[in-house]
């Protein structure tokens, strides 16, 4: 089994950082079931467990090489770990590189970001995209990233089906072939009125903004979610994350 060094601690609790993560190209997944839910999806760096974790998931262990197991102290592990009770496990992995294939629109729904900026909605979107059978996602360089502690652990596990592709955003729709691009807005036809393929591009609006001018200026059809009772007052927006739930909820046909 490889040694807990300082160096290697370090640098652990430093992945909490983006300019860390970026630097080393890892990323960190904590806790029994992001860990488990993760092997296997990404390549490992380090696997850092107390050893009662060890000797309790010993079929987990013998799949994993020797040099790259960590015992770790529960002392040391409180330092390691960026949730508020801290874990006894924690899985190191290299970033993934991922290319992004226009021509996947063709023939499925591709979720368009418009800087989301908040971890919490990132990983539930992501955790949606999954369930609705969605599996790329484009957004905005300025989006949350999608493999800080925060985002990985509210995923659930689905970070490691969803591929999530960081550009210009307004440039790849651009370039896109031929094809639908739906955006929501207040202004939009009501989504549960007409008409919707099940596939083309869902562009998702910054949490206070909405959708940005310049990629507004792209969307081909605007939808509105409705509230309920129309005449009613309610809240000025929904919550990005259930803006997704919804809106992939009327293209899968449920």
């Amino acid at each position: 089994m490889a040694e807990l060094t300082n160096h290697l601690c370090k640098t652990v609790k430093s992945l909490n950082e983006r300019k860390t993560r970026k630097k080393e190209k890892a990323f960190k997944a904590e806790g029994t079931k992001c860990v488990l839910d993760t092997l296997g999806h990404f390549n490992l760096r380090y696997l850092i467990a107390t050893t009662g974790w060890i000797d309790d998931h010993a079929s987990v262990i013998s799949r994993i090489a020797p040099e790259l197991i960590v015992k770790c102290p529960k002392r040391e592990m409180e330092r390691l770990s960026s949730l508020t009770t801290p874990s006894e496990v924690i899985a190191v992995y290299d970033i993934p590189q991922y290319h992004f294939d226009p021509n996947s629109v063709a023939d499925n729904i591709v979720l368009a970001l418009d800087t989301i900026q908040d971890p919490g909605n990132l990983g539930t979107i992501i955790r949606v995209a999954d369930w609705f059978g969605v599996t790329n996602i484009i957004c905005t360089y300025e989006t949350a990233d999608c493999f800080s502690p925060k985002v990985v652990q509210a995923t659930m596990g689905s970070i490691s089906r969803i591929k999530v592709h960081y550009c210009d955003l307004a440039e790849t729709l651009s370039e896109l072939p031929p094809t639908n691009i739906y955006g929501t807005f207040l202004d939009g036809d009501n989504i549960s009125e007409i008409a919707i393929e099940n596939k083309g591009v869902i562009v998702i609006g910054n949490e206070g903004k909405g959708i940005s001018d310049e990629i507004e200026n792209l969307v081909t059809h605007r939808l509105l979610i409705p509230s309920y009772p129309k005449d009613r007052q309610t809240g000025e927006s929904l919550n990005a994350a259930i803006a997704t739930a919804i809106t992939l909820a009327k293209f899968r046909g449920i």
